[in-house]
């Protein structure tokens, strides 16, 4: 190495060097962020009314759950499942999974996966705009579930971000615009279901008590429900 070329080098390497660093910088900029904060399930169980119209809370057993493993224990910040009776009604069991982070390797399970687990046959999902109670509209899914010893109708929706995907890839892409925005959303399923033989028999129940839980939640819940207070 002569002794002219060495301030070459020297100017060479702090000018890489300001490159890099500035390239670390917009991706730390960049870099998505939870876009709200942690709730957890103490939290959660308060926020879920325990009346909800005409249906009162009666216990938290019963209810289809996503599977017990290591990803469903990092998955969930709170999982909330509830059985609610009225009079001349039909019984309703509600569950709540709400995750604070949805990216790309943790998302919520969608119950087309955690009923076949559980020994269920499911008919084709369906889905259907259900109005929320509170002036908008949600976009649903339904299906029928036959198990060995009863008979369920679900309806459920999945909220990530601002978004109500209802698909599997649609959840993903919601979470993958959400993260080109700079945000991690947060993500929750909403799943009311009742034992009936078919779903014309049961719509009609399940979508009042749905639509009574919208309106009747406080608005921190709503928020979790829906996206918007």
């Amino acid at each position: 190495m002569t002794p002219s070329s060495s301030p070459l080098i020297t100017r060479r390497s702090m000018v890489m060097g300001a490159a890099l660093a500035g390239v670390g910088g917009v991706a730390m900029a960049r870099q998505p962020r939870p876009e709200s904060a942690r709730i957890g399930k103490e939290t959660l169980e308060r926020l879920v009314p325990t009346r909800i119209g005409d249906w009162t809370f009666r216990d938290s057993s019963g209810l289809v759950l996503p599977p017990p493993d290591a990803l469903s224990d990092a998955l969930y910040s709170g999982i909330v499942t509830r059985t609610y009776v009225a009079p001349d009604r039909m019984p309703m069991m509600l569950l709540i999974a709400y995750s604070n982070v949805q990216d790309g390797m943790l998302q919520v399970h969608r119950p087309e996966f955690c009923y076949p687990a559980g020994g269920y046959r499911l008919s084709p999902t369906v889905v259907e705009a259900m109005p929320d109670g509170v002036g908008g509209i949600i976009p649903t899914n339904t299906f029928s579930a036959d198990g060995v010893s009863r008979t369920e109708q679900v309806l459920y929706w999945t909220r990530v971000g601002a978004a109500f995907p209802t698909t599997w890839l649609g959840q993903r892409v919601a979470v993958l615009r959400a993260n080109l925005n700079g945000v991690i959303p947060d993500g929750v399923l909403v799943r009311v279901s009742t034992l009936a033989p078919d779903m014309a028999s049961a719509r009609g129940d399940l979508t009042a008590f749905a639509a009574q839980l919208v309106r009747t939640a406080p608005p921190p819940a709503r928020r979790l429900l829906v996206g918007t207070a």
